[in-house]
């Protein structure tokens, strides 16, 4: 799809990139359904509306954390590591880009200006048993 850059290798995926230029006419949902993270853009057209709803209490099991970063200002590379902890992928992200992590593999950043990143993950977290860095 246009706008989503999906960053793989290996039959590996690791991250999506989605392009702050992405504008769906209908909704759309570009992860796969069987993945712990879902992410999605949900279209609603004027006059209409989301249901209300709820969201039941179903137990999941999850290995890993995925984790959502959205640029609210500024410009960073990304960088993409496998499983093995080798680069993958080096992207720049902008002012109004995503990345999703879908808990595989590594990412670190580097800004190349100012720059505010929006970030959420699956909780609780606890950074000393969740996170190690290389």
């Amino acid at each position: 799809m246009e706008g989503i850059e999906e960053i793989a290798s290996d039959g590996d995926v690791f991250a999506y990139v989605v392009r702050a230029g992405l504008d769906p006419k209908a909704s759309t949902f570009f992860t796969p359904h069987e993945l712990g993270f879902q992410a999605g853009m949900v279209v609603v057209p004027e006059g209409t509306a989301v249901a209300r709803h709820d969201h039941l209490p179903v137990a999941r099991q999850i290995t890993g954390t995925s984790e959502a970063l959205f640029v609210r200002r500024g410009r960073c590379e990304m960088d993409i590591y496998d499983r093995s902890r080798s680069l993958v992928s080096t992207t720049e992200l902008r002012a109004g880009d995503m990345a999703l992590f879908v808990g595989i593999g590594g990412h670190g950043f580097r800004a190349l200006e100012d720059t505010v990143l929006f970030e959420v993950k699956q909780g609780p977290y606890e950074e000393a048993a969740d996170k190690e860095r290389f």
